[in-house]
């Protein structure tokens, strides 16, 4: 609250008037008071920011699993990527092809480069990312929840057509050119990949393809 309070007034000698001395005390005690509510209303109502985590498929090390548990990949809809050192990632379709090194494919990191890991992902899932952008405008025009926007976007994105990816890397990869491809699984919703151990016939595709076969093939193929 505050007061006002005047002092003096009146006549002083030889018949000049006084003037009045105004003091203003302004109390902030209630203020206090009212700081603490507001501070107590948006702890109870302001939800805190959740962590951002991402779900990581790993392959089994179990060698008795049944057949039924497997998780079955179609050769035409699986896709692996290779990483190397140097920021070189290669990909191949279906199975490799040990003796042609051919079938192992540049990529870029580089979002606007034509032969970049989400220019050729987006292509392979472009039907699941149409269908989960009408989801997000339907979220976007308060048409369905997000708990169902969540549900249905995850099935979009593990539906039967969509495409597995497989992530390998070999010793000469960074751990950033790892997350940078984890991150374009996000970018182009893809539901279905998996980090595995990088094998001798990936290998041995990766340095056959670096010599472009100038002096045929630098290993055996692999058996």
């Amino acid at each position: 609250m505050a007061e006002i309070s005047n002092e003096g007034g009146g006549k002083q000698k030889g018949g000049k008037v006084k003037q009045k001395k105004i003091s203003v005390f302004v109390d902030f005690t209630p203020m206090v008071d009212m700081n603490m509510l507001l501070i107590t209303f948006f702890m109870l109502c302001t939800s805190l920011s959740k962590p951002q985590t991402m779900e990581i498929v790993m392959p089994t090390n179990k060698e008795n699993i049944e057949e039924q548990d497997m998780s079955q990949v179609k050769e035409s809809l699986a896709f692996t990527l290779l990483l190397d050192g140097d920021d070189k990632v290669y990909y191949f379709n279906g199975k490799p092809d040990y003796k042609n090194y051919n079938s192992l494919h540049d990529l870029s990191y580089n979002a606007n480069a034509e032969n970049s890991i989400r220019n050729t992902l987006t292509d392979r899932n472009r039907e699941a990312i149409e269908k989960i952008n009408e989801l997000k405008l339907k979220k976007l025009n308060l048409e369905i929840a997000d708990t169902v926007f969540t549900r249905e976007a995850s099935e979009i994105r593990n539906g039967k057509n969509t495409p597995t990816v497989i992530i390998k890397a070999t010793d000469a990869a960074t751990y950033k050119n790892l997350i940078d491809a984890l991150d374009e699984m996000q970018i182009c919703n893809i539901g279905k990949y998996v980090i595995d151990k990088i094998g001798v016939g990936d290998e041995f595709l990766i340095e056959n393809k670096k010599t472009n076969g100038e002096h045929g093939l630098k290993y055996n193929i692999p058996k």
